[in-house]
């Protein structure tokens, strides 16, 4: 497949839109029929006949049936809810708790507000989004780690 419209990079307007990072748009390959009509059905069938291809040859064994009457010692939630879940353990009022819990949610629900304010995408050019993410997922593994250990240390990962 050809290119349908070839940059003019001697526009000077265009040559100060790439400049900044932006114009990626007025040029290139169309994604239709190219990409939609050629690439994703190989991806899609590829990736349905490699996950066929390995439920066959290795199927998932079924392990020990549970046993309902055997409570563990320390109930533990699955692996993706291990921070709030030690939000839930490290904060002494559990309605502040809940509250931090509601906040996880609200705060993801207003990055696409914050991020609309900077006209970059890339990360180095939006330094204030780059550290609070950064921020964020070191707390979130902190108190992931956290959550498997003993109360008494689990805050400070029995490092301090």
């Amino acid at each position: 497949m050809s290119t349908l419209k070839k940059p003019d990079l001697s526009d000077p307007a265009l040559r100060a839109k790439l400049a900044k990072g932006m114009g990626h748009n007025y040029y290139g390959e169309p994604a239709w029929p190219n990409d939609l009509l050629y690439v994703f059905p190989v991806v899609i069938f590829g990736t349905i006949g490699l996950c066929t291809g390995l439920a066959i040859m290795d199927p998932t064994m079924i392990g020990e049936p549970a046993d309902p009457f055997a409570t563990p010692l320390e109930i533990l939630p699955e692996w993706y809810l291990y921070p709030v879940f030690q939000i839930l353990r490290i904060l002494p009022n559990k309605l502040l708790g809940i509250a931090c819990m509601a906040g996880v949610p609200l705060g993801l629900m207003l990055v696409p507000f914050i991020e609309s304010v900077n006209k970059f995408q890339n990360p180095f050019r939006r330094p204030v989004a780059t550290a609070i993410f950064l921020f964020g997922t070191v707390v979130t593994i902190w108190l992931g780690i956290g959550a498997t250990f003993p109360i008494d240390i689990s805050l400070t990962l029995g490092l301090f």
